[in-house]
Order: structure tokens, then sequence, then C-alpha cells
């Protein structure tokens, strides 16, 4: 008989039984995005290391435009101009400027810039300045981006372009990330056939196993494919045992059902510790989850669509876990296109489709059975209903998370 957990349950079961392998290893920066970042990124030097300008323009003392406009302009000497690339090696004095490039340095005595478009050029070694300035305005001063001593990424972040170019103002060449885990990936059943082989009668195509590992490098990890085992207990065992000798956690897909000739539960218990088998959660009740140490090993439903939640909403937690990783859901809000009926006491997942109807997002369910893989691939994402709701009404909002 199934002991089934509730999926809060289980993350906290997740959160307690695991913990991060806490490992690190240096990669070039090139190399790094998509990588999880093993530790604090802490700046050594000011970026910018100089007063810098935001617009082209004319470097001065705000002071001394105060009050003007284009009827009556403050008229300043211009007494240079700075060039990208060089530092600024003189100051300007009082009722006086220096003309500046976006991005170049500012000369020592000056407090602000003013936009070209509000100056005029007489051509006698002076310059109006139509709009008065403020102390900082167009600016950016030094250290103002970082600082020596910032945090600039903190570790568990998976690494993303913008982070990538944070790292290269700061001069970091080098990054230390956590190794991708190794997870072992295991299709069983004796009506599976390789996804390149023409299925005979009572035959089907192995979906699992390529699904989940596609998962798998999306999330960041590298799958290892130990291939289809048929309903024999004694090879099961054996592949299930090499695949946790040699990986960081072993994913097991069919076979967790009650029935008679389903060893998974058995041989995940002989080989650690056996830490829930069910989850109220439809689909994906049957879902086993071990241990050997502190490596999981996870029995997922044969149904390719009760897989793929189970992975999404289960399992990369878990290897999230392992990683140190920060997780980040960014769900967008969306109406129900119609009414939805759920599982009372089981929370429901459901795939839809998305599109915006009317300056709204809106999200249409796809009526799938657990076993048809097709109809969630024509689908953008999913929605939960908790297992205290027995549905939700037209046109009601819900959180969508994107596959």
């Amino acid at each position: 008989m199934l002991e089934v957990k509730t999926p809060e349950e289980v993350l906290r079961l997740i959160e307690k039984a695991f913990h991060p392998l806490g490992r690190i290893e240096t990669v070039p920066l090139a190399e790094a995005p998509g990588r999880v970042l093993a530790e604090d990124i802490r700046a050594e030097e000011f970026v910018p290391d100089f007063d810098r300008s935001t617009v082209d323009g004319y470097a001065l003392r705000a002071k001394d435009t105060f009050g003007c406009s284009d009827a009556v302009p403050a008229v300043l000497n211009l007494v240079g101009d700075v060039r990208m690339g060089e530092g600024a090696a003189f100051s300007v004095p009082r009722d006086s400027c220096a003309y500046v490039p976006t991005g170049a340095a500012i000369p020592a005595g000056c407090d602000c810039v003013v936009m070209i478009e509000y100056t005029e050029d007489y051509g006698d070694g002076t310059v109006g300045i139509l709009r008065p300035g403020a102390p900082g305005m167009n600016l950016i001063f030094r250290g103002d981006d970082v600082h020596p001593g910032k945090t600039v990424l903190r570790s568990g972040r998976v690494l993303e372009a913008q982070d990538i170019g944070a790292l290269a103002a700061i001069g970091k060449t080098e990054v230390p990330v956590c190794p991708r885990l190794r997870v072992g990936v295991i299709s069983t059943g004796d009506e599976l056939v390789p996804a390149g082989q023409k299925p005979g009668p009572g035959q089907v195509r192995d979906v699992n196993g390529p699904m989940i590992s596609a998962l798998l490098r999306e999330f960041g990890a590298e799958p290892i494919d130990y291939g289809i085992v048929v309903d024999d207990e004694k090879l099961l065992r054996e592949k299930t045992g090499t695949a946790a000798e040699s990986c960081d956690a072993v994913i097991l897909s069919g076979g967790t059902s009650a029935g008679v000739r389903d060893a998974a539960c058995q041989i995940i218990g002989d080989l650690g510790e056996l830490l829930l088998h069910g989850i109220a959660v439809k689909p994906g009740k049957p879902t086993i989850l071990g241990r050997t140490g502190n490596r999981p090993l996870i029995g997922l439903p044969g149904h390719p669509v009760a897989a793929f939640f189970v992975v999404k909403l289960f399992a990369l937690p878990l290897l999230a876990r392992l990683d140190g990783r920060t997780m980040c859901s960014r769900p967008v809000h969306a109406a129900l296109s119609e009414s939805f009926s759920a599982n009372h006491g089981r929370m429901q997942v459901s795939a839809c489709s998305l599109e915006e109807k009317d300056g709204r997002l809106v999200a249409t369910p796809v009526r799938s059975k657990s076993g048809l893989i097709t109809q969630l691939a024509g689908a953008d994402g999913y929605f939960v209903i908790d297992r205290d709701c027995e549905g939700l009404p037209k046109d009601a909002e819900t959180e969508v998370y994107w596959h």
C-alpha cells in the first residue's frame, strides 16, 4: 500500500534528507553561462575606476550655470576636450568647461555634464550653456557600479549573460562553479523499444528516457543513459546498482505502481533507504524516492506526462539541492479560458497553452491523459490546483509556469 505524502511534505523531506555536494571546479569565463556559481564573487577594484560621463556634452561646475536659459545663456570658456580611452589630464577652472563624449573621464573641478543639445559652440573659444546643470547630473562616479569588497554575485546562482558581463567588468577570467551533476537514466518495461526501432505488437517506443535526459540537459546536469531494462528484477537491480555507484543521482521510469511485477520500490529500498512511495499529486502519485548515502534514487511513473511533471516539480528541486542552486520560478498570471475541475485530495497539474486576447493573457488547459505525450508537446506551460480545491471557474486567474 502506498504511503502518500503531500507535495509540501516531499519538498521538506528533500531539504532535510539531502545536502549540497559542495564540489567546486574552475572554468573559463566563456564556459560559465548556465553553470551554477559555487562561491560568492566579490569585487577587488572600483568599477568604473574614474568619474565618467553618460552623455556627449560639456563637463563643468553646476553653479556656473544656475539661472541660465535659451535667452540668457551661461557663457563659459572652453579649456579642452577629453578623448575616449584617455584620462582627463587637466582640470577645469571656474566659468569654464571641457567637451566630453559618452563614457569619457571627467576632468577635475567638474561636478556635472550638460548635454550637447543644450549648448552652443560660438567658435571663439566659448560655449553657451542653455540649460542649468545640477551636481551629479549625467555622471557616473568612481565606484558607483562596484567597489572593493562588494558582493557582485552570490553562490547558487545559475549564471546568465548579464552575470558574465559583470564578471568581465571586474576582471574575472575564471569562475568557480559546481561540477555538472551526473544523473543515471533508466527506462523499464517489457513493452519498450528504442525510439529508432519500429514497435511490434504490444510495444511502444521509449519516451521517458529521451525526455528525462532532455529535461536534465536543460537543467544543466549530465544525463547518463543506461538504456531500457526489461521487467526482470535481477537485471534491474544490477543496472540500478551500477548507476548508483558512478552517478550523483539515478532516475528510473516505470515499475513504480503497486503491480506484482514492479520491483523498483524493493530495489531502491535494498540499495539504501526508502524515503517515500507515493505523492498526493495528479498525475504522478506512484512516485518513489530513496537514497544511498547522499545519492538520490528516484522512481517515476511510466506514463510520460506523469514522469514529466514529477521531474519538473520534485526531481529538479532535489538536484538543485545537491547543487546548492537557488531555484527561481517566474510564473505569469493568466485567466482560464474554460472551467477546470480537479481531483479533490490531490494537487493537480495541467498543461496549458497561452495566448493574448483583448489585452490579457489567457490559458487554455490541454485535455490529455497521462500517456499522451504529443499533446503535452504543444503546450506552453502548466498550472497547479491545490489539493484542497475542487476546480477553478472560467476566467479565474491562475499562475502559469513556463515549461
